[in-house]
């Protein structure tokens, strides 16, 4: 698949959430969506993250805006995260790296000089209607909060 850019239509998704809940795309429609991609649960780089969309949750709501997570790990890792963490919003299973993909964010990475396929920390800001406001590709673990706002 192609990048996906500002102004494109949002791919449609419905994925089962930590509460095994099956959310999707247009649940949020008429509400912006942060919609973030990140690797996994429980490591540096993504708990930063996570916790930087939680300490703006409210604020963020109170923007119109709803975060919804997505890594590619089990229904019971993104439950066991969210209650350490106290995560407020959705975290989508993937596990079969379909959303991933479909949001061209599936892809080579590089760790220590290996090369395996894996989840592009990647956040799409999308609005009311379902099209793409905003990509980040290059995310700010402990700002990315902050780094959204930023933009609007």
């Amino acid at each position: 698949m192609s990048a996906l850019k500002v102004g494109d239509q949002a791919p449609a998704f419905t994925a089962k959430n930590q509460h095994g809940e099956t959310i999707s795309l247009h649940d949020f429609r008429g509400k912006k969506v942060i919609l973030y991609f990140y690797p996994k649960d429980n490591t540096p780089g993504c708990t930063a993250e996570a916790c930087s969309f939680r300490d703006h949750y409210q604020s963020l709501q109170a923007d119109g805006f709803e975060v919804i997570g997505v890594s590619i790990n089990t229904e019971r890792s993104h439950r066991n995260f969210a209650q350490k963490f106290a995560l407020p919003f959705h975290l989508l299973v993937d596990a079969d790296h379909h959303i991933a993909s479909t949001y061209g964010v599936w892809g080579e990475k590089t760790l220590f000089g290996r090369k395996y396929m894996g989840t592009l920390r990647t956040t799409f800001v999308i609005d009311e209607h379902g099209k793409i406001m905003h990509v980040i590709d290059r995310v700010d673990n402990e700002n990315a909060a902050q780094q959204v706002r930023a933009l609007l």
